[in-house]
Order: structure tokens, then C-alpha cells, then sequence
């Protein structure tokens, strides 16, 4: 028994026709906005590269540019369709054709869904990128005279402009890793001497942060060095008083920027994906509406279209049912081939 039947006649046929080249055209632009979405997110990505530790974070942008362009060339092939199903001489040509277009556009609906969860999902792929990323941008901040590092300072003070931020999870983490260059360090004063022997790596370590981690807001001059020293300022507790450094790491503020970034656009990609689904429906009824017209040269007649022409456990068992056959139809084509060249070897 079919699933879902409905009865139409030549209006209604017509009707879903003209709705749906409407629809199609509407879907065009929306795999336009799916493609913009994904370049935009690209570009976000690429300006930050230097702070990320490898490009698997791309995959979300790239795979919703490349559904945005397959979504424009499916839906422009089916506006087509939707217009020449109106003459019968022209949709003749496109009947053979339309069940394998409908698979793929099964396959292409199923891909989107995927596309859409990736954008909720990879947040902690991104987290982890961005931890690793900024943590080697933090260590090599002083080394402004090595070709290919000297602009990693200004990306990394930009950066902690921009978002408000400071360090990697916070702005101790300044205080673990030598971000002064050797070449503005006095290495004859014993107070640079006694920092750098203090410690195994022999590195000049410092309870202070670069500039761009002060908060411009705060009422007080920037408190940048000593930061842990309470008697190098006059009327300062570090554990009481609320600094005037940004408190939050980088991390947490890039990993929120481009999480509300891939949620949102995760949602347009899901209210785009059920567009195209009904888009798809709609194109199955107008398919076996047409096939079932008993008179072609009536085209007024009455007709019934259907979502399945099975029933969902009848159509499951059909598709295993022709998987196997494929199945053994390759083996039976390898064995062929094997027993050919076995006379050859001969």
C-alpha cells in the first residue's frame, strides 16, 4: 500500500508545478546565504590562522560552501523540471531521469542535516585548536627579529585588544613563559641574572603581562608588572582588589565568538534544510502524479501520487533486497574476469 496517497487533477498538478519552480527559486538563494555563510566563516577563521593549530577548523566553512553551490545547481535543474512538467512533450524527456535525481536529492538533504549538526558540534575540536594555537603564538610573542615570528606580538596584542582577553586561559599564563625579548634585557644587571638563574629553562621570567592585556575601563593606572607584589603599590591587594587586566582568557572569548558564529549559521543551514525537504516531497507527488496519468493524451484525467509506494518496512526490505543483488552481481563479474585470465596464464 502506498504511503501517504493523494489525489490530483490537471489544477492541482499544475498548481504543485508553479509552487514548486517558486520554491526552487527561493532555495537558489538560500544556497546562496549557505555559501556566503560558509565564506564569511572562512575569513573569520583565516584572519586568526596564526592562533590555530591546524585547519580542521575549516571543515565546517568548507563544507557549507560546498553545499551552497551544489544547492544552486540542484535547485536551478529542478526549477526546470517544475516548468517543463507543464508541457508533456517536454516533461517526457526528464522522466527517465527523475528517479535518480530524487535519490540524490535524498543524499543531498541527509549531507546538509550532517553539515548543519557538524556546526553545533565541533566546538570541541575548535576549543582545543585554539588552546594549542595560542599557546604557541604566546611563546614565540618576543621573537620579533625571527623571520616568519616578528608579527606574531602584533597579532597576539590585537588580539587581546579586540576580545578583551589576556593570556590563554588567563593572565597567569604570562607569567609561565618568557615574553620579553633577550635583546632588550640588560644582562649585566643582577636583577635580570638572579630571574634567569632562578629557574632550570634559564629564561627571565616575570610577574607582569604585555600592555594589551590592561583594561582601559578601569579607574586606575595599569598595574602590568609586580602583579603579585603588593608592596611595589601603594594601597593594592592583588587577591582582593579586582584588577585592571582583563580576566578572562582568549580561549573562552574566541571559542565564544565562533560558537555563536557556527550555532547561528547551523540554524539557518537547519530551517534551509527543511525548506529543501518539503522542496523534495513536493517533487516526489508531482513524479508519481505524472506517471500515473492512465491517459496522456488527456491530461485533465485524474491521477494519484504518493510519497512511498510501499509501505517504510516494504521499501527498507526492497532496497537490501537490490543492495545484495548488486552485491553479488560484482562478485559474479570478478569471478569472470579471474576465470578469463587464468587461460591466459596458462
Amino acid at each position: 500500500m502506498a504511503l501517504l496517497k493523494v489525489k490530483f487533477d490537471q489544477k492541482k498538478r499544475v498548481k504543485l508545478a508553479q509552487g514548486l519552480w517558486l520554491m526552487n527559486w527561493f532555495s537558489v538563494l538560500a544556497g546562496i546565504i549557505i555559501f556566503s555563510l560558509g565564506l564569511f566563516l572562512k575569513i573569520e577563521l583565516r584572519k586568526r590562522s596564526d592562533v590555530m593549530n591546524n585547519s580542521e577548523s575549516h571543515f565546517v566553512p568548507n563544507s557549507l560552501i560546498g553545499m551552497g553551490v551544489l544547492s544552486c545547481v540542484f535547485n536551478s535543474l529542478a526549477g526546470k523540471i517544475c516548468y517543463d512538467a507543464l508541457d508533456p512533450a517536454k516533461y517526457a524527456r526528464w522522466k527517465p531521469w527523475l528517479k535518480p535525481y530524487l535519490a540524490i536529492c535524498v543524499l543531498f538533504n541527509i549531507v546538509l542535516f550532517l553539515v548543519a549538526l557538524c556546526c553545533f558540534l565541533l566546538r570541541g575540536s575548535l576549543e582545543n585548536t585554539l588552546g594549542q594555537g595560542l599557546k604557541n603564538g604566546m611563546k614565540y610573542y618576543r621573537d620579533t627579529d625571527t623571520p616568519g615570528r616578528c608579527f606574531m606580538k602584533k597579532t597576539i596584542d590585537m588580539l587581546q585588544i579586540e576580545f578583551k582577553c589576556c593570556g590563554n586561559n588567563g593572565f597567569r599564563d604570562w607569567f609561565e613563559i618568557q615574553w620579553i625579548s633577550n635583546r632588550y634585557l640588560d644582562f649585566s644587571s643582577k636583577e635580570v641574572k638572579d630571574r634567569i638563574k632562578s629557574n632550570v629553562d634559564g629564561r627571565y621570567l616575570v610577574d607582569g603581562v604585555p600592555f594589551s592585556c590592561c583594561n582601559p575601563s578601569s579607574p586606575r593606572p595599569c598595574i602590568q608588572y609586580q602583579i603579585t607584589n603588593n608592596s611595589a603599590h601603594y594601597s593594592y591587594d592583588h587577591q582582593t582588589e579586582e584588577l585592571n587586566l582583563w580576566v578572562r582568557g582568549c580561549r573562552a572569548a574566541l571559542l565564544s565568538y565562533y560558537s555563536s558564529l557556527m550555532n547561528s549559521m547551523g540554524v539557518v543551514t537547519l530551517l534551509i534544510w527543511l525548506f529543501e525537504v518539503t522542496i523534495t516531497i513536493g517533487l516526489r507527488y508531482l513524479q508519481t502524479s505524472l506517471d500515473r496519468v492512465s491517459n496522456p493524451e488527456e491530461p485533465e484525467s485524474e491521477s494519484e501520487g504518493w510519497l512511498l509506494e510501499k509501505s517504510v518496512p516494504e521499501t527498507w526490505k526492497a532496497f537490501l533486497e537490490s543492495v545484495k543483488k548488486l552485491g553479488k552481481g560484482n562478485q559474479v563479474e570478478a569471478e569472470g574476469a579471474d576465470a578469463g585470465q587464468a587461460p591466459e596464464a596458462g
